[in-house]
């Protein structure tokens, strides 16, 4: 019962934000879930399910920055879709390796932008 409240509450709180509250709460959920992965690597099911929740996120990322109603500058879509290809490449590495290390680059990663995102009259779709 009370899961269902929250997760009422969330879906209610999903309707206001804009989208780039909902992209920032996204990455920082990614974030979280491998900071929580981190704790007991051992536990290798939810170590991979963090790491391909955060996989789908930059594939939806991609998908969005390479869609012709972007309004993304040029150069901001190069430099996004840059760093999914290096998020991609360390999200295998850290697949293959199993450890807790390998996750500090992806968390910063999502940290970094979803504090970007959140930041006041930080939106480079605007001129």
């Amino acid at each position: 019962m009370a899961k269902e409240k929250v997760s009422a509450y969330q879906d209610a709180q999903r309707a206001t934000m804009s989208p780039r509250e909902v992209e920032a709460m996204a990455l920082t959920k990614a974030a979280f879930l491998m900071e929580e992965a981190k704790k007991d690597v051992a536990n290798y099911q939810a170590y991979s399910q963090a790491l391909r929740f955060n996989h789908l996120l930059w594939t939806i990322i991609q998908t969005d920055i390479t869609d012709k109603n972007n309004l993304l500058p040029p150069e901001i879509k190069a430099n996004i879709m840059s760093l999914s290809i290096f998020v991609d490449k360390q999200t295998a590495k850290a697949l293959a390796d199993g450890t807790a290390k390998s996750l500090d680059v992806l968390i910063n990663i999502n940290r970094n932008l979803a504090e970007g995102l959140r930041a006041p009259g930080a939106d480079p779709a605007k001129p």
